[in-house]
Formats: C-alpha cells, structure tokens, sequence
C-alpha cells in the first residue's frame, strides 16, 4: 500500500473526469494514489457533501485538487477534514464563506463566458424546472481550450457536463482553506475566471502560488505543469 496520500481530483463545470487524464498518468507515474470524482454540477452544498463523501471513502491522508467551479465545491467539502492535508486550486474559485462562482467571476472585468453560454430547461427535484447551462459547441474552443488541439477540444465540447446556474449563483458555507495549506495555479490566458479574479483570491487565501500562460483548461493543455504543482502539495 503507497504511503503517499491519495490525490483526489474534482472537474468543474462544462468539463468532466477525462478532463485529468494527462495529470491522472503524470501523477500515476509518481505512485500517487489518484481518484478523479463525478462532480454533480447541480448545487454548490449538495456538490460538495458528495465529494466529502468521497473524501471520507478514502483511507490516509488526501489532497483534494479542484478546478474551475471545482474549486468552489473542495473549498466547502474540505472543512472540518482532518484528513485533507492540502487543497490545489488549478485555475479555480477559492470563495470566502457566502460568495458564490458568479459573483466571484463578475467582481472583476475580463470573462467572456456568459455570451457563449445556452441556458436550457432540465426537471429538477419533484419535477420543478431548473435551469442549466452549456457553453455553444462552436464557442467552446476559443471560450474554454484556446491552447488544447482543435480536434480535442472539439471533443470536450461534445462531451461537456452542464452546471446547473443555482449552483453558481450558491453562496459558500464554511471553508476549509482558511486551515489547510493552500496551491493555486492561475491562468492567465483564461477567459473564464479572470486572472484579476485569480489572483484576488490566491492571495487573500494565501499559500503557494504560480501563474501559467494557459487557458481555462490547463489540465487538458499543460498536464505536466498541473502535476508539478499537485505533487508539490502532496510532498
């Protein structure tokens, strides 16, 4: 059994698990334990209380690794876990308690997201209408993967899991960053979550932090760079 902690991976919206693959082999590579979560994408509490459940189905130490919107989520799962020994934020939310992705995202100018989006209707709890959204196909390389290959990010944006819009209008509860060692790495190059935004909150969390000329989908376009810093964390 590795001694090492198991690294635990949380996508964010309009991505999915496969979004790791590269990292998922660099840190394998590593005899790092890897487990990549389906995160929901339906409400940041409920989202979070899932990958919480995941964290607590892993014995020994974890470091809990989130990007985008996955941030948001291992920032409210990882509070009061004793066994998160840090958190990694790959081109992520870091909320302080009652922020929301939303409001994060708009606090500073830059995202170019919202006109790329398509909003659609989906059945929600007892059949109440929810709300969803998608990035359009033919705007998905440019918004999301502007440094992935065409064809792949062409793949990623047929195979885009929607987030559900209350999940990021859904202000924080608790944070964990506020007593876990903190890794970010911001993205300058990003279109989603301004790099104004990143750096905002990288600093006020405090920990490491490096910057990368990389899109928002830095785990697809620079896997080694997001490995490195993950197995920082882990060391």
């Amino acid at each position: 059994m590795s001694n090492k902690p198991t690294i635990v991976l949380v996508h964010g919206a309009f991505a999915d698990s496969s979004s790791w693959n590269g990292v998922i082999d660099n840190l394998r590579a590593q005899n790092y334990p890897v487990l990549a979560a389906a995160n929901p994408l339906r409400g940041l509490s409920s989202d979070a209380a899932y990958v919480a459940s995941v964290v607590d189905s892993v014995e020994g130490p974890v470091v809990l690794v989130g990007h985008s919107y996955g941030g948001s989520v291992i920032s409210v799962a990882s509070a009061g876990k004793q066994n998160v020994k840090a958190l990694v934020y790959i081109a992520a939310f870091i909320p302080a308690e009652g922020e929301s992705a939303l409001g994060l995202t708009d606090k500073f100018p830059g995202s170019t997201l919202g006109p790329t989006t398509r909003a659609v209707e989906y059945p929600g709890p007892e059949g109440k209408s929810e709300t969803e959204l998608y990035i359009r196909q033919d705007e998905f390389p440019a918004q999301f993967a502007g440094d992935v290959p065409a064809s792949v990010a062409a793949a990623m944006a047929a195979t885009q899991r929607p987030v559900a819009l209350a999940a990021l209008q859904e202000g924080a509860g608790a944070v964990g960053w506020r007593d876990i060692p903190v890794f970010s790495l911001l993205t300058t190059a990003d279109k989603n979550i301004p790099i104004e935004a990143q750096r905002f909150m990288a600093e006020r969390a405090g920990g490491y932090s490096v910057e990368v000329d990389g899109s928002h989908a830095v785990s697809v376009s620079r896997p080694n760079v997001v490995s490195d810093v993950i197995a920082l964390a882990a060391k």
